[in-house]
Protein backbone atom coordinates (compact mmCIF):
# COMPACT_ATOMS: atom_id res chain seq x y z
CA UNK A 1 0.00 0.00 0.00
CA UNK A 2 1.10 3.53 -0.73
CA UNK A 3 2.83 5.44 2.03
CA UNK A 4 0.36 8.10 3.18
CA UNK A 5 1.14 10.99 5.50
CA UNK A 6 -1.11 10.69 8.55
CA UNK A 7 -2.30 14.03 9.96
CA UNK A 8 -5.73 12.90 11.19
CA UNK A 9 -7.28 15.07 8.49
CA UNK A 10 -6.01 18.27 10.08
CA UNK A 11 -3.79 20.95 8.62
CA UNK A 12 -0.40 21.21 10.30
CA UNK A 13 -0.23 24.13 12.69
CA UNK A 14 1.94 27.15 12.06
CA UNK A 15 4.72 25.98 14.36
CA UNK A 16 6.01 23.96 11.38
CA UNK A 17 6.47 27.23 9.48
CA UNK A 18 9.25 28.56 11.68
CA UNK A 19 12.21 30.33 10.16
CA UNK A 20 15.58 28.68 10.41
CA UNK A 21 18.72 30.83 10.08
CA UNK A 22 16.65 33.57 8.50
CA UNK A 23 15.27 31.24 5.82
CA UNK A 24 11.68 30.04 5.56
CA UNK A 25 11.35 26.43 6.60
CA UNK A 26 8.95 24.45 4.41
CA UNK A 27 5.92 22.94 6.02
CA UNK A 28 6.93 19.28 5.96
CA UNK A 29 3.96 18.36 3.74
CA UNK A 30 2.14 21.54 2.63
CA UNK A 31 0.72 21.51 -0.91
CA UNK A 32 -0.33 24.95 -2.17
CA UNK A 33 -2.77 24.86 -5.10
CA UNK A 34 -3.07 27.93 -7.34
CA UNK A 35 -5.75 29.01 -9.81
CA UNK A 36 -9.48 29.02 -10.31
CA UNK A 37 -12.31 28.12 -7.98
CA UNK A 38 -15.85 28.30 -9.27
CA UNK A 39 -19.40 26.98 -9.06
CA UNK A 40 -20.25 23.99 -11.24
CA UNK A 41 -23.95 23.64 -12.12
CA UNK A 42 -24.54 19.97 -12.81
CA UNK A 43 -27.82 18.61 -14.32
CA UNK A 44 -29.83 16.54 -11.86
CA UNK A 45 -30.23 13.86 -14.55
CA UNK A 46 -27.57 12.34 -16.79
CA UNK A 47 -27.47 12.02 -20.55
CA UNK A 48 -29.19 15.31 -21.48
CA UNK A 49 -28.10 18.57 -23.10
CA UNK A 50 -28.04 21.83 -21.14
CA UNK A 51 -31.30 22.86 -22.82
CA UNK A 52 -33.01 19.60 -21.89
CA UNK A 53 -31.86 19.52 -18.25
CA UNK A 54 -34.87 19.98 -15.95
CA UNK A 55 -32.78 21.33 -13.06
CA UNK A 56 -29.19 21.86 -11.92
CA UNK A 57 -27.45 21.20 -8.63
CA UNK A 58 -24.68 23.60 -7.65
CA UNK A 59 -21.31 22.22 -6.56
CA UNK A 60 -17.98 23.83 -5.76
CA UNK A 61 -15.39 23.21 -8.46
CA UNK A 62 -12.24 24.44 -10.20
CA UNK A 63 -9.38 22.00 -10.69
CA UNK A 64 -6.77 23.54 -8.31
CA UNK A 65 -9.35 23.92 -5.52
CA UNK A 66 -10.54 20.35 -6.10
CA UNK A 67 -6.97 19.10 -5.67
CA UNK A 68 -6.54 21.10 -2.45
CA UNK A 69 -9.70 19.58 -0.96
CA UNK A 70 -8.74 16.14 -2.26
CA UNK A 71 -5.41 16.28 -0.40
CA UNK A 72 -7.06 17.45 2.81
CA UNK A 73 -9.72 14.71 2.63
CA UNK A 74 -6.91 12.16 2.41
CA UNK A 75 -5.37 13.53 5.61
CA UNK A 76 -2.81 15.87 4.04
CA UNK A 77 -1.96 19.55 4.46
CA UNK A 78 -3.13 21.91 1.70
CA UNK A 79 -3.80 25.57 0.90
CA UNK A 80 -5.56 27.35 -1.98
CA UNK A 81 -4.47 30.59 -3.63
CA UNK A 82 -6.87 32.32 -6.03
CA UNK A 83 -9.59 34.93 -6.42
CA UNK A 84 -13.37 34.81 -6.25
CA UNK A 85 -16.05 37.48 -6.39
CA UNK A 86 -17.02 39.42 -3.28
CA UNK A 87 -20.44 37.79 -3.59
CA UNK A 88 -22.46 35.01 -2.01
CA UNK A 89 -20.89 32.35 -4.20
CA UNK A 90 -17.38 33.58 -3.40
CA UNK A 91 -18.06 33.50 0.34
CA UNK A 92 -19.60 30.05 -0.04
CA UNK A 93 -16.49 28.73 -1.78
CA UNK A 94 -14.14 30.16 0.85
CA UNK A 95 -16.30 28.53 3.52
CA UNK A 96 -16.26 25.16 1.73
CA UNK A 97 -12.45 25.23 1.76
CA UNK A 98 -12.48 26.07 5.47
CA UNK A 99 -14.95 23.25 6.20
CA UNK A 100 -12.62 20.87 4.36
CA UNK A 101 -9.62 22.02 6.44
CA UNK A 102 -7.92 23.74 3.50
CA UNK A 103 -5.96 26.92 4.35
CA UNK A 104 -7.85 29.66 2.48
CA UNK A 105 -5.75 32.60 3.73
CA UNK A 106 -4.37 33.08 0.19
CA UNK A 107 -7.85 33.70 -1.27
CA UNK A 108 -8.79 37.19 -2.44
CA UNK A 109 -12.24 38.69 -3.05
CA UNK A 110 -12.92 41.04 -5.97
CA UNK A 111 -15.73 43.58 -5.37
CA UNK A 112 -16.01 44.37 -9.09
CA UNK A 113 -16.22 40.89 -10.66
CA UNK A 114 -18.35 37.83 -10.12
CA UNK A 115 -17.30 34.35 -9.06
CA UNK A 116 -16.95 32.15 -12.16
CA UNK A 117 -19.76 29.76 -13.08
CA UNK A 118 -19.68 26.64 -15.26
CA UNK A 119 -22.65 24.60 -16.46
CA UNK A 120 -21.53 21.02 -16.92
CA UNK A 121 -23.57 18.57 -19.00
CA UNK A 122 -23.29 14.88 -18.20
CA UNK A 123 -23.62 12.70 -21.26
CA UNK A 124 -25.00 9.16 -21.04
CA UNK A 125 -21.43 7.80 -20.75
CA UNK A 126 -20.65 10.08 -17.79
CA UNK A 127 -18.35 12.37 -19.83
CA UNK A 128 -18.76 16.13 -19.61
CA UNK A 129 -19.33 19.20 -21.75
CA UNK A 130 -18.81 22.71 -20.38
CA UNK A 131 -20.44 26.13 -20.73
CA UNK A 132 -18.46 28.79 -18.84
CA UNK A 133 -19.55 32.22 -17.59
CA UNK A 134 -16.37 34.34 -17.34
CA UNK A 135 -16.71 37.91 -18.55
CA UNK A 136 -14.24 38.38 -16.90
CA UNK A 137 -14.72 36.40 -13.70
CA UNK A 138 -12.85 37.21 -10.50
CA UNK A 139 -10.35 34.36 -10.85
CA UNK A 140 -8.96 36.02 -14.01
CA UNK A 141 -8.19 39.23 -12.11
CA UNK A 142 -5.79 38.04 -9.39
CA UNK A 143 -2.80 40.40 -9.32
CA UNK A 144 0.82 39.71 -8.41
CA UNK A 145 0.59 42.27 -5.59
CA UNK A 146 -2.19 40.20 -3.98
CA UNK A 147 -0.06 37.05 -3.60
CA UNK A 148 0.69 35.81 -0.08
CA UNK A 149 4.45 35.44 -0.54
CA UNK A 150 4.96 33.92 2.89
CA UNK A 151 2.43 31.15 2.20
CA UNK A 152 4.01 30.39 -1.17
CA UNK A 153 7.48 30.14 0.34
CA UNK A 154 6.21 27.52 2.82
CA UNK A 155 4.95 25.24 0.05
CA UNK A 156 6.69 21.90 -0.24
CA UNK A 157 4.69 21.36 -3.45
CA UNK A 158 3.06 24.04 -5.63
CA UNK A 159 0.29 22.74 -7.91
CA UNK A 160 -1.32 24.64 -10.79
CA UNK A 161 -3.08 24.36 -14.15
CA UNK A 162 -3.14 26.35 -17.39
CA UNK A 163 -6.46 28.23 -17.14
CA UNK A 164 -4.74 30.85 -14.97
CA UNK A 165 -2.30 31.46 -17.86
CA UNK A 166 -4.93 32.63 -20.37
CA UNK A 167 -5.05 36.35 -19.58
CA UNK A 168 -3.38 39.01 -17.44
CA UNK A 169 -3.29 39.98 -14.67
CA UNK A 170 -3.73 36.39 -13.50
CA UNK A 171 -1.05 35.08 -15.88
CA UNK A 172 1.58 37.41 -14.40
CA UNK A 173 0.50 36.47 -10.86
CA UNK A 174 0.80 32.78 -11.80
CA UNK A 175 4.33 33.20 -13.19
CA UNK A 176 5.39 35.24 -10.15
CA UNK A 177 4.02 32.61 -7.76
CA UNK A 178 5.95 29.85 -9.55
CA UNK A 179 9.13 31.91 -9.25
CA UNK A 180 8.62 32.51 -5.51
CA UNK A 181 8.09 28.79 -4.86
CA UNK A 182 11.00 27.68 -7.04
CA UNK A 183 13.40 30.14 -5.38
CA UNK A 184 12.30 28.80 -1.98
CA UNK A 185 13.15 25.27 -3.10
CA UNK A 186 9.60 24.01 -3.66
CA UNK A 187 8.48 21.25 -6.05
CA UNK A 188 6.31 22.29 -9.05
CA UNK A 189 3.33 20.14 -10.10
CA UNK A 190 1.47 20.94 -13.35
CA UNK A 191 -1.85 19.64 -14.68
CA UNK A 192 -2.57 21.52 -17.93
CA UNK A 193 -6.32 20.77 -17.58
CA UNK A 194 -7.04 21.78 -21.19
CA UNK A 195 -10.27 23.71 -21.74
CA UNK A 196 -10.02 24.74 -25.40
CA UNK A 197 -13.14 26.91 -25.36
CA UNK A 198 -11.59 29.28 -22.80
CA UNK A 199 -8.58 30.14 -25.00
CA UNK A 200 -8.69 32.61 -27.93
CA UNK A 201 -7.63 29.80 -30.30
CA UNK A 202 -6.23 26.26 -30.26
CA UNK A 203 -2.81 27.66 -31.17
CA UNK A 204 -2.96 30.06 -28.22
CA UNK A 205 -3.89 27.15 -25.94
CA UNK A 206 -1.00 25.03 -27.19
CA UNK A 207 1.50 27.88 -26.87
CA UNK A 208 0.19 28.92 -23.45
CA UNK A 209 0.31 25.40 -22.01
CA UNK A 210 3.80 24.74 -23.36
CA UNK A 211 5.15 28.15 -22.25
CA UNK A 212 5.80 26.88 -18.71
CA UNK A 213 6.21 23.18 -19.54
CA UNK A 214 9.95 23.00 -18.90
CA UNK A 215 9.69 24.45 -15.38
CA UNK A 216 7.60 21.66 -13.85
CA UNK A 217 9.01 18.84 -11.72
CA UNK A 218 5.88 16.73 -12.29
CA UNK A 219 3.26 16.89 -15.05
CA UNK A 220 -0.03 15.02 -15.30
CA UNK A 221 -1.71 14.90 -18.74
CA UNK A 222 -4.57 12.95 -20.31
CA UNK A 223 -4.42 11.04 -23.61
CA UNK A 224 -6.52 13.77 -25.27
CA UNK A 225 -4.11 16.47 -24.07
CA UNK A 226 -1.13 14.58 -25.50
CA UNK A 227 -2.88 14.30 -28.87
CA UNK A 228 -3.65 18.04 -28.73
CA UNK A 229 -0.16 19.14 -27.68
CA UNK A 230 1.55 16.93 -30.30
CA UNK A 231 -0.89 18.00 -33.06
CA UNK A 232 -2.59 14.65 -33.41
CA UNK A 233 0.20 12.17 -32.72
CA UNK A 234 -0.62 8.84 -31.07
CA UNK A 235 -0.90 9.37 -27.27
CA UNK A 236 -0.36 5.62 -26.70
CA UNK A 237 3.03 5.63 -28.44
CA UNK A 238 5.82 5.81 -25.86
CA UNK A 239 8.07 7.64 -28.32
CA UNK A 240 5.45 10.38 -28.72
CA UNK A 241 5.05 10.74 -24.95
CA UNK A 242 8.81 10.71 -24.33
CA UNK A 243 9.13 13.82 -26.51
CA UNK A 244 7.24 15.67 -23.77
CA UNK A 245 9.75 14.58 -21.10
CA UNK A 246 12.00 17.62 -20.63
CA UNK A 247 15.44 17.16 -18.96
CA UNK A 248 14.37 18.48 -15.54
CA UNK A 249 11.06 16.64 -15.42
CA UNK A 250 11.09 14.05 -12.64
CA UNK A 251 7.71 12.45 -13.34
CA UNK A 252 5.27 12.53 -16.27
CA UNK A 253 1.92 10.81 -15.71
CA UNK A 254 -0.55 10.04 -18.50
CA UNK A 255 -4.07 9.32 -17.25
CA UNK A 256 -6.34 7.00 -19.23
CA UNK A 257 -9.62 7.34 -17.34
CA UNK A 258 -10.97 4.00 -16.14
CA UNK A 259 -7.99 2.22 -17.72
CA UNK A 260 -5.57 3.67 -15.16
CA UNK A 261 -2.38 5.55 -15.96
CA UNK A 262 1.11 5.38 -17.43
CA UNK A 263 4.18 6.85 -15.78
CA UNK A 264 7.49 8.04 -17.24
CA UNK A 265 10.62 9.09 -15.37
CA UNK A 266 14.18 9.66 -16.56
CA UNK A 267 14.97 6.03 -15.58
CA UNK A 268 11.88 3.88 -16.03
CA UNK A 269 8.32 3.77 -17.35
CA UNK A 270 5.24 1.59 -16.93
CA UNK A 271 1.47 1.31 -16.55
CA UNK A 272 -0.83 0.87 -13.56
CA UNK A 273 -4.32 -0.53 -14.18
CA UNK A 274 -7.46 1.34 -13.18
CA UNK A 275 -9.90 0.49 -10.40
CA UNK A 276 -13.23 -0.62 -11.88
CA UNK A 277 -16.42 1.14 -10.75
CA UNK A 278 -19.72 2.26 -12.31
CA UNK A 279 -19.29 5.89 -13.37
CA UNK A 280 -22.03 8.37 -12.48
CA UNK A 281 -20.13 11.65 -13.09
CA UNK A 282 -16.49 11.97 -14.15
CA UNK A 283 -16.24 15.59 -12.92
CA UNK A 284 -13.26 15.90 -10.60
CA UNK A 285 -11.83 12.42 -11.28
CA UNK A 286 -8.53 13.76 -12.63
CA UNK A 287 -8.26 16.17 -9.70
CA UNK A 288 -8.91 13.37 -7.22
CA UNK A 289 -6.16 11.39 -8.96
CA UNK A 290 -3.73 14.31 -8.66
CA UNK A 291 -4.67 14.74 -5.00
CA UNK A 292 -3.85 11.08 -4.45
CA UNK A 293 -0.45 11.42 -6.11
CA UNK A 294 0.47 14.66 -4.33
CA UNK A 295 -0.64 13.43 -0.90
CA UNK A 296 1.94 10.66 -1.28
CA UNK A 297 4.59 12.87 -2.86
CA UNK A 298 4.26 15.49 -0.11
CA UNK A 299 5.45 12.96 2.46
CA UNK A 300 8.20 11.61 0.18
CA UNK A 301 9.54 13.83 -2.62
CA UNK A 302 11.81 10.99 -3.77
CA UNK A 303 8.87 8.74 -4.58
CA UNK A 304 9.58 8.93 -8.32
CA UNK A 305 13.01 7.30 -7.77
CA UNK A 306 11.57 4.03 -6.43
CA UNK A 307 9.40 2.30 -9.04
CA UNK A 308 7.69 -0.07 -6.58
CA UNK A 309 6.63 2.76 -4.26
CA UNK A 310 5.63 4.93 -7.21
CA UNK A 311 3.38 2.16 -8.55
CA UNK A 312 1.73 1.83 -5.12
CA UNK A 313 1.12 5.58 -5.01
CA UNK A 314 -0.37 5.53 -8.53
CA UNK A 315 -2.62 2.59 -7.64
CA UNK A 316 -3.84 4.63 -4.67
CA UNK A 317 -4.37 7.66 -6.96
CA UNK A 318 -6.32 5.52 -9.47
CA UNK A 319 -8.62 4.47 -6.62
CA UNK A 320 -9.08 8.14 -5.64
CA UNK A 321 -10.33 8.88 -9.16
CA UNK A 322 -12.52 5.78 -9.21
CA UNK A 323 -14.33 6.61 -5.97
CA UNK A 324 -14.97 10.17 -7.20
CA UNK A 325 -16.79 9.10 -10.38
CA UNK A 326 -19.35 7.14 -8.34
CA UNK A 327 -20.77 10.44 -6.99
CA UNK A 328 -22.06 13.66 -8.56
CA UNK A 329 -20.02 16.87 -8.48
CA UNK A 330 -16.30 17.48 -8.04
CA UNK A 331 -15.65 18.46 -4.42
CA UNK A 332 -18.67 16.52 -3.05
CA UNK A 333 -17.30 13.40 -4.73
CA UNK A 334 -13.72 13.56 -3.46
CA UNK A 335 -12.91 10.55 -1.28
CA UNK A 336 -11.59 10.06 2.22
CA UNK A 337 -8.60 7.82 2.78
CA UNK A 338 -10.84 5.07 4.19
CA UNK A 339 -13.03 5.11 1.05
CA UNK A 340 -9.95 4.76 -1.14
CA UNK A 341 -8.56 1.87 0.88
CA UNK A 342 -11.97 0.14 0.73
CA UNK A 343 -12.09 0.54 -3.08
CA UNK A 344 -8.62 -1.02 -3.32
CA UNK A 345 -9.70 -3.94 -1.12
CA UNK A 346 -12.70 -4.61 -3.36
CA UNK A 347 -10.66 -4.73 -6.59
Amino acid sequence: MAHISETNGKIKQDDSHAKTNGKVKHDESLVVCFGEMLIDFVPTVSGVSLAEAPAFAKAAGGAPANVAVGISRLGGSSAFVGKVGKDEFGFMLADILKQNKVDNSGMRFDPGARTALAFVTLRADGEREFLFFRNPSADMLLQESELDKNLLQKARIFHYGSISLIVDPCRSAHLAAMKIVKEAGGFLSYDPNLRKQLWPSEEAARDGIMSIWDQADMIKVSEDEIAFLTRGEDPYDDDVVMKLLHPNLKLLIVTEGSNGCRYYTQNFKGKVSGVKVKAVDTTGAGDAFVGGVLSNLASDLNLFKDEKRLREALQFANACGAVTVTKRGAIPGLPTRDEVLEALRQN
